[in-house]
């Protein structure tokens, strides 16, 4: 089968127009017609070759969502016609100690959607049934998209670590990731700090549930807030003063990092071990914690901003997130 879609054909190279030939379609396989994809930082450090990891001509995209196609001999819990969404990860080997314990996203041998894979700014992908899951009625597809990637990957850390009415969490940097880790956190029941660099997202951030918004580089409104915070889900891939944000946390806290700052990450131990302090990463979720962040996002209504435009729009939206111009997520429609 012949895909048409949009690909990089070599480092920071703007896309165009791609025609591949796709694999064939295994027993454990789907192929899904696109109707939406989201834009995510990782498909530009993936044009960009940033992590030393791409393979060219590069089809980026990894918040898929579009309607089943065909299906493979063995896949039975999907039909053609069913409405599915595939995030980053495409495969996993199904046998190791961590697949059998559900853990799938810290797989060894798991395999990423658009990495020595062409992803999803195209009219078709064919993955592994088994990462493509059927989306809940009512959700807006193009709200879906950003769910796969930026919704799991904030929402698993705040399930993981007991996030509700009982504690306050705080979500650093509100982009594409952290708009929507402060809805979750809101419908948690938790209390939400905000924090920012860019002071005219306030009035936003206090309509999407944060009750207190705080600048995310004022020393001293950081040491105000002392003691303050249980969990804290960092989203930014920016060197910041990680001691004075240690300093927020309540004993047994937790700093949470989702987003890869740059260079080492340097705190005195004693810091740690005083109030039994956590710093921990957190990367996607598996599969059960996909299934059970889209049906809480339906049964609460987390809806992501999202800014929609063609798919032939894919350079303007690439750069748009390139120059952080995006509000909160970009997703292209087919």
């Amino acid at each position: 089968m012949r895909v048409q879609a949009f690909a990089a054909l070599v480092a920071k190279a703007a896309l165009v127009p791609f025609a591949y030939d796709a694999a064939a379609l295994g027993d454990e396989d789907v192929e899904i017609e696109v109707s939406h994809c989201g834009l995510c930082h990782s498909d530009v450090h993936l044009i960009d070759d940033a992590w030393n990891r791409s393979t060219y001509p590069l089809v980026p995209g990894h918040e898929v969502v579009g309607r089943v196609v065909a299906v493979g001999r063995a896949v039975t819990h999907l039909a053609v016609g069913a409405r599915v969404g595939v995030g980053w990860q495409r495969s996993a080997c199904f046998a190791c100690d961590r697949c059998l314990a559900g853990h799938e996203n810290l797989c060894a041998a798991q395999q990423a959607t658009c990495i020595g894979h062409h992803g999803g700014l195209g009219e078709r992908l064919r993955t592994d049934a088994r990462f493509a899951f059927a989306l809940p009625d009512g959700m807006e597809s193009a709200e879906a998209a950003p769910l796969l990637c930026g919704g799991v990957t904030v929402f698993a850390p705040l399930r993981r670590y007991g996030a509700d009415a009982k504690r306050t969490v705080g979500v650093i940097g509100v982009g594409g990731l952290g708009h929507l880790a402060v809805r979750f956190a809101a419908a948690f029941g938790c209390e939400v700090v905000a924090f920012t660099s860019s002071p005219d997202k306030r009035k936003e951030l206090h309509a999407m549930g944060a009750h207190e918004v705080q600048s995310s580089t004022d020393a001293r409104a950081l040491r105000g807030l002392a003691d303050r915070i249980d969990l804290l889900i960092s989203t930014v891939p920016a060197r910041l003063d990680w001691i004075l944000y240690l300093q927020a946390l309540r004993p047994n806290g937790v700093l949470c990092l989702v987003g890869a700052s740059p260079g080492l990450l340097q705190v005195p131990a004693a810091q740690l071990l005083t109030g039994q302090k956590s710093i921990c990463g957190s990367d996607i979720g598996d599969r059960g914690t996909m299934v059970e962040m889209l049906r809480f996002a339906a049964r609460h209504r987390i809806v992501p901003t999202v800014e929609t435009r063609p798919m032939q729009d894919v350079n303007l939206g690439i750069e748009r997130l390139r120059a952080n111009q995006a509000r909160y997520r970009i997703v292209l429609e087919n």
